[in-house]
């Protein structure tokens, strides 16, 4: 057992032998010769002598088959097994102390970890290891320590030690990663990560964070050691950037000064090899620790030299970061930089607010650099001065600004920071963009509309802007003003923010209903194929939460505009048309008499449920058709038609949701009992089973 054989080992090693009693207790001695020589064998593989004794012989390892052969001669089997019991159950006691000592020396450990003394940490987990060398916990516990006392290699040899105590430890596979990052062996290191995501894929996405910051690494190794190389061997740029960091780093000079010698700098920085090497010199240290430049960043430009200063320090950051995420990790951990970076959006000189945006522009477009900003920049703020951009109309700041705003969507931590000041930051501004479509504006609100519905794919920034009474307020005038302008580029992604929002009930939404709908419906007949499907998706969002939306619809003449639609051929359109036609006939009798009306035998119907492939639709046709039989007479007109069959066919079929199977049931159901001379065509087609077994649906 101090060899790391587990208690269950033995175990199993003691029921092979009292097999093999049996065999020593035959009465053919071939038999029993080889049970003594098999239990030789086993006898002889335990790693801690076995100390029983039987009849004053002891079995021990130096005499493994005359031990056994004494056993047989001296002791019965049944006494045997029982002898051999009893040292598995004092084995067993003296592991579980040794457990409870380990434990204690962990916890110990921990505390001391948790203090940050990790010296005293590896003590108490190397003393907990000298008590069970099997417990894998504590190899990965001492492992961590030993990470953060740099001592890398022996992680690595407590990680491989974890691995022989289970080899899928996932713990140990992580930390063996980052020390063979820290030594510099990259493969090594994707090794260990990729083997995390073959035992749990679930963490694919964490693992792929990892990956990323071993290749960042790597590449930093790269670029310093060819940067290195470039300088060692004289290399005129290189000795260039060295030479003009020296003299910016002496006393004095004023900003026209500095503005010169920083144009040269940006001019000689024209390569990888140039960037790090303005790193390796201390070069963000050197600009940054400037107080003419700190002045001229933080607080304003008073004079145009002060100006030019700024935009010369901007350009240069933009210069020296671009493609090199090492300097742009460096940067975003200036304090110089990340206190500059509002003042310098909010400015009212427009050179300057066009370089700052241009630099966060650069951050926004990789995902490494979105990190970055999210980690160590004001997110409120920023998305806040972000919109601020909109107010004073600039064709190439709005399209910067908008653009980064979109690029930071589609980061989850971004989202997730800005949920609570949400209302402050993005949608007052919003909303007041809407309120004031101009042409000034209008050429950037397709991309800010397209910037908010990134937002919104986060639960909870969707959940507010749906609630909020004033964004509703906001879209129902810039569903006028397109309309009436004819906007069409801002028409479409509005009408779509729409059904992104309306998709989830909210008092809001169920506010406005009416006048939502009412603008939309003045739409149904544009010739523009696009606005009229995006309108049907409002439509059938919007008037599911609200029976008076749909009593206006209604009398408004939607039943048959829908019904015209759903003669087309193009997909989404008839998903749309059909769902609120569903809606429509589920809360209002008056839409289920038109649809009557225009379709006595409901062929529009039956002929989605016999050629739609989309369960969505073959579902809502089959509820429509359900609420239709309510009327008298409709379930008579179908006699003679394939209604009983098509809906058997979608009843029996296995579908991704039972809700289509339910449908059809339903509609069977009405069907029949409005109609009893029905059930002769059900029972023909064994539909009675087929019903029968959709029971199970609805409980």
């Amino acid at each position: 057992m101090d060899n790391l054989q587990d208690i269950e080992s033995f175990l199993n090693n003691v029921e092979k032998i009292s097999e093999l009693v049996q065999n020593l207790n035959s009465t053919d001695s071939d038999i029993q010769l080889k049970a003594v020589e098999e239990a030789e064998r086993h006898i002889s593989a335990l790693d801690e002598p076995c100390k029983t004794t039987f009849s004053h012989t002891s079995i021990t390892k130096a005499r493994p088959l005359q031990a056994a052969t004494n056993v047989m001669q001296n002791q019965s089997p049944e006494s045997f097994l029982k002898t051999m019991e009893k040292d598995a159950d004092d084995r067993k006691k003296r592991r579980a102390e040794r457990e409870k000592r380990a434990i204690a020396l962990k916890d110990r450990g921990n505390k001391a970890f948790a203090q940050e003394d990790y010296e005293t940490a590896v003590k108490y987990y190397s003393a907990g290891l000298a008590e069970l060398k099997d417990m894998e916990v504590l190899y990965t516990n001492r492992a961590q320590a030993y990470m953060k006392l740099s001592k890398y290699k022996e992680a690595i040899c407590d990680c491989e030690w974890a691995l022989k105590c289970n080899e899928k430890c996932i713990k140990a596979y992580l930390h063996m990663g980052k020390a063979y990052q820290a030594l510099k062996n990259y493969n090594e290191s994707r090794n260990c990560f990729e083997k995390i995501v073959e035992f749990e894929p679930a963490k694919k996405n964490m693992i792929k964070e990892y990956l990323l910051q071993v290749d960042l690494n790597e590449k930093r190794d790269i670029q310093e050691n060819s940067a290195q190389q470039d300088f060692d061997m004289g290399e005129e740029k290189a000795i260039a950037v060295s030479q003009l960091l020296e003299k910016l780093s002496m006393p004095g000079g004023g900003p026209r000064w500095f503005c010169g010698a920083l144009k040269c700098l940006t001019h000689t920085v024209t390569n990888s090899t140039a960037q790090t090497l303005f790193r390796l010199n201390n070069g963000f240290s050197i600009i940054n620790n400037n107080d003419t430049v700190k002045s001229c960043l933080l607080k304003g430009h008073p004079d145009p030299f002060s100006q030019e200063l700024c935009v010369t320090v901007l350009k240069l950051w933009q210069t020296i970061c671009s493609g090199n995420d090492e300097n742009q990790k460096t940067l975003m951990t200036c304090s110089l930089f990340r206190e500059s970076i509002a003042e310098c959006l909010l400015t009212g000189d427009g050179a300057v607010q066009k370089e700052c945006l241009s630099l966060l522009l650069l951050y926004s477009q990789t995902p490494h650099g979105r990190q970055l900003a999210v980690d160590h920049l004001d997110v409120q703020m920023l998305a806040k001065n972000l919109m601020a951009c909109f107010s004073k109309p600039r064709q190439l700041q709005e399209d910067t600004a908008v653009n980064i705003l979109e690029n930071f969507a589609s980061e989850n931590r971004f989202c997730c920071r800005l949920r609570n000041g949400l209302v402050e930051t993005v949608i007052t501004p919003f909303t007041t963009i809407l309120r004031n479509i101009n042409k000034s504006h209008q050429p950037v609100l397709p991309a800010l509309l397209s910037a908010i519905s990134c937002l919104a794919r986060d639960d909870i920034i969707r959940q507010k802007l749906s609630q909020d009474s004033d964004c509703w307020k906001a879209f129902l005038v810039g569903i006028k003003e397109c309309t009436l302008f004819e906007y069409k580029d801002i028409l479409y992604p509005l009408l779509g923010l729409i059904i992104n929002l309306s998709a989830h009930p909210s008092p809001a939404v169920q506010e406005h209903a009416v006048s939502i709908c009412d603008s939309c419906l003045g739409m149904l007949m544009d010739s523009d194929g696009g606005v009229v499907m995006r309108v049907m998706g409002v439509l059938s969002h919007v008037l599911l939460q609200s029976s008076e939306a749909v009593q206006c619809a209604v009398q408004r003449g939607v039943v048959g505009n829908m019904l015209q639609i759903l003669k087309g051929t193009g997909q989404s359109a008839i998903k749309y048309a059909i769902r609120t036609l569903t809606v429509c006939t589920a809360a209002n009798q008056l839409a289920r008499e038109e649809l009557v009306k225009a379709d006595k035998r409901l062929s529009i119907l039956r002929h989605l449920l016999e050629s739609s492939c989309d369960e969505v639709v073959s579902g809502n046709a089959a509820l429509c058709m359900a609420h239709c039989l309510e009327l008298n007479g409709v379930a008579s007109s179908l006699l003679g038609t394939d209604t009983v069959l098509l809906l058997l066919r979608h009843a029996a079929t296995d579908t991704k949701t039972t809700a289509v199977q339910q449908n059809a049931a339903i509609a069977l159901g009405k069907l029949c009992r409005s109609e009893p001379r029905h059930m002769h065509k059900l029972r023909e087609l064994h539909g009675l089973e087929i019903l029968h077994s959709c029971t199970k649906l609805f409980t």
